[in-house]
C-alpha cells in the first residue's frame, strides 16, 4: 500500500513531508521481529500498525492470546521508532516504553463519562490506569539515522491500540472498533456463541 519510497506533502504537525520509505521501514522492522506471516496457533493472533507524527515514524507489533471467555494476554509487544538521529537513545527507548504502556492503559480502560453535566470519574478507582503487573515487556528498536532529529514525545502511543485490536481480530475474529476495550471482547464472544 505504501508503494515506492517517496516524500508526500504533509501540512499538519510534523510536516512539511511524510517519507513513505521511513514509515514502511518501521513497519517492516516490527513485522520481522514479531515473525509476521507465521501462524501463531489457535486463539493467538498478530497485529501491526504504523504512524507518522511530529516528524517521526513509529510502529507496533503485538502477539496476543485470547481465551474463549474473552480474557486476553499480550505475549509480545514490539515497537520500532525512527525520529531521525537519536540524541539520547536510552531516553528515547524509555519514552517508547512509557508511551506504549500509556497507549495500552488508554486502550483497555480509560474513559471519561458525563452524567448530569458532571464527570463521573474522580480518582484511580474509577479511572483505572494499567498496573505494573499487567504491563507487557516492550521491545524497542530505534532506527539508526542521520536525518535531522524530530519529536519523540507521544510517538509510542498512537499505534498501540490499532495493533492490539488487529491482533485480537486475528486471534478470534472479533473486530473491536471502540475504546476502551474493557468488556467489549467478552460481550462480543458471548453474543457470537
Amino acid at each position: 500500500m505504501l508503494g515506492e519510497p517517496r516524500a508526500l506533502p504533509y501540512g499538519q504537525h510534523g510536516g512539511p513531508s511524510l517519507d513513505t520509505g521511513r514509515l514502511a521501514n518501521v513497519l517492516r522492522i516490527v513485522a520481522d521481529r514479531i515473525g509476521w506471516g507465521r501462524a501463531p496457533g489457535p486463539g493467538r493472533g498478530l497485529g501491526l500498525a504504523c504512524h507518522f507524527t511530529f516528524g517521526g515514524y513509529a510502529a507496533h507489533a503485538l502477539e496476543v492470546a485470547v481465551a474463549p471467555a474473552g480474557d486476553f494476554r499480550i505475549e509480545r509487544c514490539i515497537c520500532a521508532v525512527d525520529v531521525g538521529r537519536p540524541i539520547n537513545p536510552l531516553g528515547l527507548e524509555a519514552q517508547m516504553m512509557g508511551g506504549t504502556i500509556d497507549g495500552l492503559s488508554t486502550a483497555l480502560n480509560l474513559e471519561i463519562t458525563i452524567e448530569g453535566g458532571r464527570v463521573q470519574q474522580s480518582n484511580f478507582d474509577t479511572y483505572p490506569l494499567l498496573q505494573s503487573a499487567q504491563a507487557p515487556d516492550v521491545e524497542v528498536h530505534i532506527v539508526p539515522s542521520t536525518a535531522e532529529p524530530s519529536g519523540a514525545g507521544e510517538m509510542g502511543i498512537p499505534t498501540l491500540a490499532p495493533a492490539l485490536c488487529n491482533a485480537i481480530f486475528a486471534a478470534c475474529g472479533v473486530r473491536l472498533r471502540r475504546l476502551p476495550i474493557r468488556n467489549q471482547l467478552a460481550v462480543a464472544l458471548r453474543d457470537r456463541a
